[in-house]
């Protein structure tokens, strides 16, 4: 293996890291927030706009985890 194949394996091998760094980061955020959804539930107050706001940020970090996903398979 020459100089210039190594280094495209790191470069390759450094992309990897960061795609599943990044969707690890995603994943933790919505365990957080699924969290935060239980509690607002289980206390019973009334907070439909943070509700809501968690279930599009969830919705949002699903996409992206996909998409990097997706990103893993080329």
């Amino acid at each position: 293996m020459d100089e210039d194949e190594k280094n495209q394996l790191i470069d390759a091998q450094k992309q990897v890291i960061g795609i599943l760094f990044e969707v690890i980061k995603r994943l933790q955020t919505n365990n957080d927030l699924d969290e935060e959804y239980l509690q607002i539930l289980s206390s019973g107050t009334q907070n439909d706009v943070r509700v809501e706001e968690i279930q599009n940020e969830r919705a949002e970090n699903a996409k992206i985890i996909g998409r990097l996903l997706e990103r893993l398979e080329t």
